[in-house]
């Protein structure tokens, strides 16, 4: 935007909108500090935007010790798949499959992208491997002071990738003394259970002493969960709309194919129909005398264009053996020195350094075996010990031929993957004061680095599927038994070892300078300026071939890329009235690889009364390509059989080269023609103190998004041959080449909402003190278009694969305290939704379906006792009501949780948690 221009809107949003106030303090003058949301130091309470506070207090007292366990009490934050639990899980072509356990933050449901994380007011670097975002793993969680959570578009302050809101994370600075912690979290149910240990000791005082040291240390053990351990987490309620469609089964199912002993398909006394698959527990009414196994339900998933599929099938609820807690560990380190250079002039160096080590357990490899597949026959041979006949079921049995299973490959084990994620940041920094004006600056260095290694469950395909054809494993084996000849057979194609490595890093320069610049008649004009220089890379390579190992999770490598950043800034806070300030802001940044792009915003707050404050935005935001989406290696793949060319087919009807096509082959990766997403977005609140003691906040918001980046699977573009043209690559005569899939800008997003914020406090009986607090979001409406020029549609309370867009969120406390004594009630609640229907609506729900999933409400309770020299202690129980997640029929193979979904609810169950905390003086 031309200057000029960004003029003319600044003044005529500013005139036009006298509605934006933060309350004033009226007390004498305190010390300044810089709030979230502006770089200009002024008094605490003040501030034009909405800002949540969390103190390390209420973290302890809440028993919260993990990045997931606190962006669950955030009510502004997505409730997606940005956790270790859900992570797992494959969630459609815009997953993140390298995130490696991370944890991420995505305030409006917006994803990490677009939602900033710095500690202390600078950024850290983005994941190892993924490279989307700060995986919230790496914060030291035993040095947090505060984390201040901006619940509005930023980049005119902190930069292009502050669209959905800024989270910032204060660090303990100039602490003195020594403090010891220990605590435990134990499930009543058993399984997942966490304990965590850290140390904070520190010596100097920066006004007498003129230095300070400090350090800090915590390690944090989270225990192995499985599914098997809560009987919420069952795939198998057909009564209830639920019931798995894996027919890859640990005692196989027989398929059908032409020269195998079930032919092409095969048909059952007193019916016409033709079936694909048969397994003799089927028959005889027996799947369910194998752990996991159960009839399939053909009601459930039968569709127009394929009735009978499976129904003489077993099925396998694998969600019922998933892992909902990881194995994991962090250790985090936290070192800063602080020099007093002259009475208005300090000096500080910085380090924080985290390791998180997590252990990721699928279940073992589904395999469908065949007569010639990847240059193998892996069908089992006529003749072999295990040859299964099935002639006394189907008449038309050819015991001459070889069969082709489907089957769940159980002797091969668990597919089992450990992420290590190592990240620091060294960082150098001045703050002072010159006649009255502010100056920081700052130098650091940040990297992340994260490996993943195959622990087990990952086989050669052509060396195990040529095992297969032997006919010495068995897979129908009721109870999953092998030979030791066929164990020692199935471990000798495995592969263990390194296998996948990526790494960040950021180089970062920057400085701010803030002062008052001269009188207006209605006051001081203040205002900030500064500089963001910044060099950031990213690389991802593979330490082995991905290809040749079964159902690996590996991508094409991405040799180191590297861009640089420039960015000035400046913003002002201008007294219009005794009443009315605006603040004024700019910032331009230029991107080496992607262009320059100027942000403004503008805000205000109006305060005609000590009880009343209006207060509002309006900023512009841009969010540049990541690395991964323009950089990342082109992979080849081949699209299944039964696909066709919708668009050649019509203009050449009956024509096998587009109406019935062998295969389709496809390009997958990055795109280096991404343009930036861009946003528009604004707020207008209302706080009221009504009296002393209690206030509330309402505060209204909206962002829109244009060319949103979604990664688009071959199929889809198959599927929507007009809009996606140019992704279809066609020989001269027509034909399809190939199909690029990837990374490409669709459409936007619009979405609305109010946050809600209520405070209390005061004093009662003899002695007594109590706090109240709540925070909630009502998503009025988000709506988006998943391929360019399609109609928008509305997600709100409906079930979505990727994230749920609920209607409303809120998390509350209310605490007492007395002396040595507090007690802390704390309640986080999650609205309903309309739950996936059976085969995505295709299927034929059961009599009394229930299409809506049900609210998740969980009460905490913590008691602190200070009484001991020294200690303090704080027992506390964690979903004091034993709730149960709610009950959810969708499919795990779009979102993962057999009966539940982990977007949403805790599977936890209820947990006891003991912190000591000692200080030694």
């Amino acid at each position: 935007m031309k200057l000029k221009k960004l003029a003319h809107l600044i003044a005529l949003i500013g005139v036009a909108s006298p509605v934006l106030a933060q309350q004033v303090q009226q007390e004498a003058p305190i010390a300044r500090v810089e709030i979230t949301g502006s770089s200009i130091k002024r008094v605490a309470k003040e501030g034009a935007l909405p800002v949540q506070v969390i103190t390390f207090d209420t973290l302890q007292k809440q028993g919260i010790t993990s990045a997931e366990q606190l962006m669950a009490t955030i009510s502004a934050n997505g409730t997606g798949a940005d956790n270790p639990t859900s992570g797992n899980n494959v969630f459609g072509p815009d997953a993140d499959r390298v995130s490696g356990g991370a944890s991420f933050a995505s305030l409006r449901g917006l994803g990490p992208n677009s939602t900033l994380v710095l500690i202390n007011g600078r950024r850290a670097p983005t994941h190892g491997k993924s490279g989307k975002a700060v995986d919230l793993n790496s914060i030291p969680m035993a040095a947090i002071a505060r984390i201040e959570i901006l619940k509005d578009g930023a980049s005119a302050i902190y930069g292009t990738d502050a669209i959905g809101g800024v989270m910032n994370i204060i660090l303990k600075t100039d602490y003195q003394g020594a403090e010891a912690s220990a605590y435990t979290n134990i499930t009543e149910a058993g399984g997942g259970n966490i304990h965590r240990g850290s140390l904070i000791v520190g010596h100097g005082d920066l006004n007498t002493d003129g230095f300070n040291v400090m350090a800090t240390a915590s390690y944090t053990k989270n225990e192995k969960l499985e599914s098997r351990q809560r009987d919420f987490a069952n795939g198998f309620q057909p009564a209830r709309g639920l019931s798995p469609d894996t027919t890859g089964t640990p005692f196989a199912n027989q398929l059908t194919g032409a020269n195998t002993a079930l032919g092409t398909g095969f048909k059952v006394p007193g019916s016409t129909n033709t079936y694909l698959q048969a397994n003799p527990l089927s028959f005889q009414g027996k799947c369910d005398t194998v752990q996991g196994m159960s009839q399939y339900q053909t009601e459930l998933w039968k569709d127009v264009t394929s009735p009978l599929r499976s129904t003489y099938s077993c099925a396998y609820d694998y969600g019922g053996d998933y892992v909902m807690q990881s194995p994991s560990e962090q250790a985090n380190l936290l070192l800063r020195g602080t020099y007093k250079l002259a009475p208005d002039h300090k000096m500080f160096v910085e380090a924080i350094g985290s390791r998180s080590q997590v252990v990721s357990i699928l279940t073992p490899a589904q395999i469908s075996t065949s007569l010639t597949a990847n240059g193998v026959n892996s069908a089992y041979p006529v003749g072999g010990p295990y040859y299964q006949d099935l002639s006394s079921f189907i008449s038309t049995f050819d015991r001459t031929k070889p069969i082709i299973y489907k089957w769940r490959a159980n002797p091969a084990g668990n597919r089992t993957q450990e992420n290590t994620t190592e990240s620091a940041r060294l960082l150098v920094g001045f703050e002072g004061t010159v006649k009255d004006w502010d100056y920081k600056f700052g130098l650091s260095k940040a990297q992340s680095t994260s490996h993943m290694e195959l622990l087990d469950g990952y086989v050669y395909t052509v060396p195990f599927f040529k095992l297969l054809g032997t006919g010495i494993v068995n897979p129908w084996s009721v109870d999953g038994s092998q030979t030791q000849a066929a164990m020692d057979a199935i471990e000798a194609t495995k592969y263990r070892g390194a296998f996948q490595t990526g790494k960040t890093t950021l180089t970062q320069v920057d400085g701010t300078v803030s002062g008052e610049l001269f009188q207006l008649p209605a006051g001081k004009l203040a205002m900030a300026a500064g500089f963001d220089f910044r060099r950031e890379s990213y690389l991802y390579t593979q330490d082995v071939a991905a290809e040749p190992i079964l159902l690996s999770p590996g991508n094409a490598n991405l040799p180191k890329a590297t861009r640089d950043v420039k960015a000035l800034f400046a913003e002002f806070i201008v007294p219009v009235t005794k009443d009315l300030e605006l603040q004024l802001a700019v910032r331009r940044d230029d991107y080496s690889v992607i262009g320059a792009t100027t942000n403004p915003k503008v805000a205000f707050r109006y305060q005609p009364t000590n009880w009343l404050l209006l207060r509002g935005s309006a900023n512009k935001g841009f969010l540049a390509p990541s690395f991964t989406q323009l950089y990342s290696g082109s992979l080849d793949g081949e699209l299944s059989s039964g696909v066709i060319d919708t668009v050649g087919c019509a203009a050449h009807p009956g024509d096998v080269r587009f109406c019935a096509p062998e295969r389709f082959g496809f390009k997958s990766g990055g795109n280096q023609n991404l343009k930036p997403e861009t946003s528009k977005q604004g707020t207008l609140g209302i706080v009221v103190e009504p009296f002393k003691g209690f206030s509330a906040s309402l505060d209204w918001w909206a962002i829109n998004m244009r060319d949103r980046i979604l990664n688009r699977s071959a199929s889809i573009v198959l599927q929507n041959p007009v809009a996606l043209s140019g992704n279809i690559i066609r020989n001269a005569d027509g034909t399809v080449d190939y199909v690029q899939a990837g990374w490409i800008n669709t459409s936007g997003a619009k979405t609305r909402g109010i946050d809600l914020g209520l405070r209390g406090d005061g004093k009662f009986g003899d002695g007594f003190k109590w706090n109240a607090t709540l925070d909630g979001t009502w998503t009025d409406s988000y709506k988006f278009a998943e391929i360019p020029g399609q109609p928008y549609k509305e997600y709100v309370g409906e079930f979505f694969t990727r994230d749920l867009y609920l209607r409303w969120k809120h998390s509350a406390t209310f605490s007492v305290s007395r002396g040595d004594w507090n007690v802390l009630v704390s309640n986080n609640f999650a609205s309903g939704y309309k739950d996936q229907l059976p085969n995505g609506g295709k299927g034929t729900p059961p009599a009394g379906f229930d299409p809506d999933v049900s609210s998740y409400t969980r009460f905490g309770l913590a008691t602190t006792y200070k009484g001991f020299k020294n200690t303090s202690i704080t027992f506390g129980i964690q979903n004091l009501f034993d709730r149960d997640p709610p009950f959810t029929a969708h499919n795990v193979d779009d979102v993962v949780g057999a009966g539940w979904d982990p977007r949403v609810a805790d599977p936890r169950g209820r947990a006891y948690t003991l912190n000591l905390t000692y200080k030694f003086f």
